[in-house]
């Protein structure tokens, strides 16, 4: 079930400004490859980005209650509402559009089928698709997607 962004606290309301945005473990291959993926195919530039270890997003995920340090979900923020686990996934796709809003779809699978196996995939993760040895180091036209204070750990 999603959760709106007006029950965040004013300060990060306003730190996020109405935009769409993507929180993405920058460790994470799986996570950082999905990252990739949306920036080359979002050429309307819905989303703006932030990583999990960022100031923003330690301060989203302390604001969700979730862990600030064992990132299993992504957060996918469109219109307003944050997104985890598939329906973050499910969400970005449908905001992407075009073929890519099939994948949006997976919504509408039951909790006890998608939930289940998306923590067997993120408590996996690392071991699956493995964990990066370097941070990510965006050029300045990547740079300008993340929000402010959306990078860095």
């Amino acid at each position: 079930m999603p959760v709106p962004v007006s029950s965040l606290p004013p300060v990060l309301q306003a730190r996020l400004s109405g935009r769409d945005l993507i929180v993405f473990d920058e460790v994470c291959v799986l996570c950082s490859g999905f990252f990739r993926f949306m920036l080359r195919r979002d050429r309307q530039r819905h989303f703006s980005f932030a990583t999990a270890q960022s100031p923003l997003g330690q301060a989203l995920y302390a604001a969700l209650d979730l862990p600030l340090t064992e990132f299993e979900t992504n957060l996918v923020v469109v219109d307003g509402q944050i997104h985890q686990r598939l329906d973050a996934f499910s969400a970005a796709m449908r905001r992407l559009g075009g073929p890519w809003a099939l994948a949006g779809l997976l919504r509408f699978l039951p909790g006890v089928m998608k939930d289940p196996a998306y923590h067997l995939i993120a408590r996996n993760r690392y071991r699956l698709f493995g964990r990066t040895e370097t941070c990510l180091v965006p050029g300045p036209e990547v740079r300008s997607r993340f929000l402010p204070g959306g990078f860095g750990g």
